[in-house]
């Protein structure tokens, strides 16, 4: 194991032998550096409305630019876009698309239909930090906003890449619990840092999908939304109704247990919004 490197991308810190790929699925140790297996390769891209990502603060009414790749550094099993989050280079069918061509996707989608800009998003886009990163100095350089829908579940030295490119976050809060993050994979602490420093620099949003069984406790949500008020109550927060998917197959978050947490959250925030119902 002389050979081997560890990735400080997330609190994983995948320990990788020449050749060796991280449990993210794009990541590899490379000629003794750790490198992005998925750069440039684009799995989906669609021009949604910016509400679909959810950002209902960040200029709402327009429509973005989104795009995803493969890999993600958490193993959710009732994941919804398990087909290219779970899945790695061999397994994937991909176009390649440079942050220049990307750029002109996106300038021709605003000239078209008035698109504002690119949200990397589909899978975890920060297994691909520096894709999302060079993209971000083009789009900007030419007045395109930028989004990026992530877990979170980073070390700092990766938030500071894309921190200064990014005008919008939304971040995956999957529970106030460690042991709510250790069905995934993940560290809460490392998530409510990234959070707070994004805060302090972008437009963030926070999503909590209510798993039955994982995160549906109704005091867990009171502690949740008292913590990021301490960071700022006016930190918009999106309560979603989960549906059974990939390896999970219980029965849809009950709507009366959203709107309860919806109440028990708004007593601390300004913003607290139900979806998926």
């Amino acid at each position: 194991m002389s050979d081997a490197l560890v990735c400080p991308a997330c609190p994983r810190r995948c320990t990788l032998s020449e050749g060796m790929t991280g449990a993210c699925l794009a990541r590899r140790n490379k000629g003794g550096r750790i490198e992005s297996i998925n750069y440039a390769l684009v799995t989906s891209i669609a021009l949604d409305p910016i509400e679909k990502k959810p950002l209902f603060h960040f200029h709402p009414g327009t429509k973005i630019l989104s795009v995803g790749s493969f890999g993600c550094n958490l193993k959710c099993p009732f994941c919804q876009n398990h087909d290219i989050s779970q899945a790695g280079y061999e397994t994937t069918e991909t176009e390649k698309l440079l942050p220049r061509d990307l750029l002109e996707i996106a300038l021709q989608a605003r000239r078209e239909a008035g698109n504002i800009g690119a949200a990397f998003t589909y899978n975890e886009p920060l297994t691909g930090y520096e894709y999302v990163r060079d993209c971000e100095i083009l789009l900007k350089e030419n007045d395109l906003c930028t989004a990026v829908v992530t877990n979170g579940c980073f070390r700092e030295e990766i938030l500071r890449e894309v921190l200064p490119g990014t005008d919008a976050f939304n971040i995956d809060l999957k529970g106030f619990s460690q042991k709510v993050y250790d069905v995934y994979g993940g560290d809460l602490e490392t998530v409510k840092h990234f959070i707070a420093a994004a805060a302090k620099h972008s437009h963030v949003e926070i999503t909590s999908l209510i798993v039955p069984g994982i995160n549906d406790s109704l005091s867990e949500m009171e502690e949740e939304a008292e913590w990021i008020a301490s960071v700022d109550p006016a930190i918009p927060l999106h309560i979603n109704r989960y549906f059974p998917r990939y390896r999970y197959s219980k029965a849809p978050t009950p709507v009366e247990l959203l709107f309860e947490m919806r109440d028990s959250a708004g007593k601390y925030l300004e913003n607290v919004h139900v979806g998926n119902i």
